[in-house]
């Protein structure tokens, strides 16, 4: 753990806030909600059950006790609805904003809805941040944002290039927020995450991401597929570090009115053929079926980017990040909660 995320925790201790977390229920959101609990923090969650998991939260309210779930306070709603915004703000200091329409895929078939979940939704949350006078929003931006740059790692400095419509959505949410905060007198701060993978990434669904989607096809012996040959490299970052990222975005000291967008990430490169070949080895252990197990190449997915690699210099000068979590302790502990979970 990094000093300055020592510092930040012991401060959330002596002072407790309100926060909102919209997309509690979800994958990142219940592990926000898990950490402000255990630190004595009382939170607004914000779902509307879309991708969101009763289960994540039951989970959560399970490990907090009697005494961390008096402290949670659940709404039912969407983004879409100004008035469930009023009044999931109201009260707040800091807003945590992680739900989304998060599928490039699903992005491609229906722009238009992602649209208004994504960027519709983020006006909608930033005018009621605005109304109920919340200090600060951080909210979920994505590496998305730099399509299919030359130039690596990818920084901040870069041109963005979108290749798909979800990508084009964080895009304008960053472009929102860098010219709404000054004029609502609201501090935000955008984070361009990196692959998160963790427990409680629900593996279900067309669109689930690579790791949980994998590590329950193996565990089955279903069809594993690599769109592409497999040369393809993500920078996979473990959720303990969003988590981190998160909790030091909420108290780094920006100015009223500033925006900054920082990526979040680990700083290294994975390929999707490296990746197959950990979890097939980690696995085979306890599933026989794995021996001699292999993928199946299919054609690259319009909007998918073919290398991600992260330079996190500015999350370490401006949020004062340092990842606590290696890409192999994410596995291993994704793994076993998978294992616990029987997912």
């Amino acid at each position: 753990m990094s000093s300055r995320y020592e510092q930040v925790l012991a401060g959330m201790r002596a002072q407790p806030k309100r926060w909102l977390v919209t997309g509690v229920a979800g994958f990142i959101g219940s592990n926000l909600l898990e950490t402000l609990l255990a630190h004595g923090q009382f939170v607004v969650g914000l779902d509307n059950f879309t991708t969101g998991r009763r289960l994540n939260l039951e989970a959560v309210l399970t490990a907090a006790g009697p005494d961390g779930a008096a402290r949670f306070h659940l709404l039912e709603g969407d983004l879409r609805s100004p008035e469930i915004l009023l009044q999931a703000a109201q009260g707040v200091e800091v807003i945590l904003h992680q739900a989304a329409q998060v599928s490039v895929p699903a992005s491609m078939e229906d722009p238009l809805t992602t649209h208004e979940i994504n960027v519709t939704g983020f006006l909608n949350l930033l005018r009621a941040a605005q109304r109920e006078g919340v200090r600060r929003v951080v909210y979920a931006s994505s590496c998305a944002v730099y399509g299919d740059s030359i130039e690596l790692p990818l920084h901040e400095g870069l041109l963005p290039r979108p290749l798909s419509p979800y990508a084009s959505s964080k895009l304008a949410d960053e472009a929102y927020a860098s010219a709404l905060a000054p004029a609502a007198g609201l501090d935000a701060l955008g984070l361009r995450y990196f692959n998160v993978f963790g427990p409680r990434q629900d593996p279900k669904g067309v669109y689930a991401a690579v790791i949980p989607l994998w590590l329950a096809a193996m565990r089955r012996g279903d069809l594993v597929q690599i769109f592409g040959d497999g040369s393809t490299t993500r920078d996979f970052c473990p959720i303990a570090n969003v988590v981190q990222a998160n909790l030091l975005a909420a108290h780094a000291p920006l100015g009223p009115g500033r925006h900054e967008v920082v990526n979040v990430a680990l700083g290294g490169q994975t390929s999707l053929n490296g990746l197959f070949e950990m979890l097939r080895a980690r696995l085979e252990k306890r599933c026989p079926h794995l021996a001699g197990f292999r993928p199946v190449y299919r054609e690259f997915r319009a909007g998918d980017i073919r290398h991600s690699h992260a330079s996190i210099a500015k999350a370490g000068s401006v949020l004062g990040y340092v990842p606590t979590q290696s890409f192999t302790d994410g596995l291993e502990a994704t793994l076993a909660w998978f294992e616990r979970a029987g997912s």
